[in-house]
């Protein structure tokens, strides 16, 4: 079972969420499972999961998240068709 630790939105997170039509749902779910966390610069993570948005068509939602923050905050999120991009062999 995922983990529940708590994060806050920051403003700019909570606008993209609305612009972007991200559920809440779905970024619960890519913050207590993603399938990959990745460290990025600046300290940041990116918890990312590849998601099916229907149609066959697979998406990776990437979650960015300053983890140094208590609680940590979530900075921005977004999805993008560009999986090979960003995802990490391993």
């Amino acid at each position: 079972m995922g983990s529940r630790i708590k994060f806050k939105l920051s403003k700019h997170a909570e606008q993209e969420m609305d612009r972007r039509r991200i559920p809440p749902a779905l970024l619960q779910q890519v913050l207590s499972r993603p399938d990959q966390v990745v460290p990025m610069l600046g300290g940041l993570k990116a918890y990312q999961s590849k998601i099916d948005f229907g149609g066959g068509k697979n998406y990776l939602v990437r979650v960015i998240v300053a983890e140094d923050a208590n609680p940590p905050i979530v900075v921005t999120m977004y999805r993008t068709s560009k999986i090979s991009k960003y995802w990490r062999g391993i």
